[in-house]
């Protein structure tokens, strides 16, 4: 199985002289087709820079990753972007919903960025369903809860159809009967449509999700399972 996701001796740091911070230290990690990685972190362990990273949105100060094979950081500012549009969902905490769109012309405006390749209207509509969120398509934003806005959010990652999903802190604003839905839907995505899922968080209630477990401290990753 070819790793969709790989990161090579990442290391990232912040700052020069006394203000240096070395946040992530030689991370090597490889996601596969199939599979849910999680990594599991307190605040403040470089969880969040090693998915920016991961998702092309920040260079590494040393390092390569590589999206399909190919590396990230020989692309121009154009090229990745589209590599992103194409590759890569990401599910982020602060969920990005733009307010002044109803939740059905959020998935609009993903359909006029990114023309061909997004999910059917059948399969769309199973998914909001499986979230919960069918009825908040004429809403806006700001007439929802933080774990619905949160639902929508990951709803619209998956509706691009991307080999790649990045998760951050997911489930952060869901009680125990939506974290159970969530993990399975994240899962389904990774067996069913053969999907590279990679979350990180701190809910352990995940975990028994997970195919792959890894916990990162103080910016060293390690692999637990």
């Amino acid at each position: 199985m070819m790793s969709v996701l790989e990161l090579h001796n990442v290391n990232q740091i912040f700052g020069t002289g006394t203000a240096r911070v070395h946040v992530l230290h030689d991370i090597n990690f490889a996601a596969e087709p199939g599979q849910l990685s999680l990594i599991m972190g307190p605040s403040g362990s470089g969880k969040s820079t090693f998915l920016t990273i991961a998702g092309g949105l920040l260079t590494p100060t040393s390092g390569d990753v590589l999206v399909n094979g190919q590396n990230v950081a020989g692309r121009t500012k154009k090229q990745r972007d589209a590599l992103r549009l194409r590759d890569i969902g990401f599910i982020l905490q602060a969920y990005h919903l733009l307010p002044y769109l109803t939740v059905a012309d959020q998935f609009k405006l993903v359909a006029k960025v990114k023309k061909s390749g997004n999910l059917s209207q059948d399969e769309l509509a199973e998914v909001l369903d499986t979230l919960g969120i069918t009825e908040l398509l004429r809403k806006y934003p700001g007439e929802l809860s933080g774990g619905q806005q949160q639902r929508v959010a990951i709803a619209r990652a998956l509706y691009p159809n991307p080999a790649i999903i990045l998760a951050d802190e997911p489930t952060s604003a869901l009680d125990s009967s939506r974290v159970q839905v969530v993990g399975q839907l994240l899962r389904d995505l990774a067996v069913k449509r053969n999907k590279a899922v990679v979350v990180v968080t701190h809910d352990v209630r995940l975990q028994s999700f997970a195919d792959q477990l890894y916990t990162i401290t103080d910016g060293v990753l390690q692999k637990e399972q």
